[in-house]
Order: structure tokens, then sequence, then C-alpha cells
């Protein structure tokens, strides 16, 4: 029977995640409306539900979010 190989493609083609699809635009634009929500005094547990993540990610999410803003 046949069998499969990988090859690997070379460094300068290598694309980016999510370079070929909008969903790193949509959850950047997801994360920064979780933030805003954040700073508008909506609870992380509230958050967790308003959006379907987990507490551990609203957290890591705002953290991220807070960083951000914070290099501008």
């Amino acid at each position: 029977m046949g069998e499969y190989i990988y090859i690997l493609r070379k460094d300068e083609h290598k694309k980016s995640w999510g370079s070929s699809t909008t969903i790193k635009t949509e959850m950047d634009l997801r994360n920064a409306n979780i933030y805003n929500d954040f700073l508008s005094g909506m609870a992380s547990d509230m958050l967790g539900e308003k959006y379907y993540l987990s507490l551990k990610s609203i957290q890591r999410i705002i953290l991220k979010e807070k960083r951000k803003s914070a290099n501008k």
C-alpha cells in the first residue's frame, strides 16, 4: 500500500497563523471587546458567560490586553 511522506515547506514560503483567514482579526476584536467590557465594570464570570469562555481564558485575555494597552 502507499504511504504518506511529509515534505517541509521552506521558511520563506511559510505563512503565519491566521494569515489565510479572518480568524486572527476576529479574535483580536473579540478580545478587545472583552477588555472594554471589563473596563466598563463587567465581572470576569459574567464575561465568561457572555463570550462562552472559561474564567481562566477571560483572565488571560484581560492580562494580555492590559499589557498591550500599556505598551501603546
